[in-house]
């Protein structure tokens, strides 16, 4: 869809020495940054960070865990916040944090688990090949 906005001279300046040097497109850029953004006023505990094959991630605010991660442990127990916290390592707080973006954003994190899955999967077989081709 598209919109009108205006934007300050700096703003511009920003957005196209990142587009630059990231390789996308001013608007695309422009689209994922102000998605995010407004994602993080609603989930202020979830973060975004670049995965392998440029996928961005939905993290945990000060972890290298995922969404899909903490969900997939809660999901292994029982649902209980406490418990997954402990197993975790984080506070309730940030494991609520997961499932409430969960809640919001469901198939996209079911998308980066299957991804991350897929991106395992190849990993071992080159992993594999590799200690064939050594034997």
């Amino acid at each position: 869809m598209q919109r009108s906005f205006r934007l300050s001279r700096r703003t511009l300046e920003l957005l196209d020495q990142e587009a630059a040097a990231t390789g996308t497109s001013r608007n695309a850029l422009a689209d994922r940054l102000l998605g995010e953004a407004l994602r993080l006023q609603h989930h202020p505990l979830i973060r975004f960070h670049q995965g392998e094959g440029g996928h961005r991630r939905a993290l945990i605010v000060g972890t290298r865990l995922s969404v899909y991660q903490v969900m997939a442990t809660m999901r292994a127990g029982d649902g209980d916040l406490d418990e997954a916290a402990g197993y975790l390592g984080l506070t309730v707080s940030q494991v609520r944090a997961a499932r409430d973006y969960y809640a919001d954003f469901a198939g996209e994190i079911d998308a980066d688990a299957e991804a991350a899955e897929r991106f395992e999967a190849a990993a071992r077989d080159r992993w594999d090949r590799q200690q064939r081709a050594l034997a």
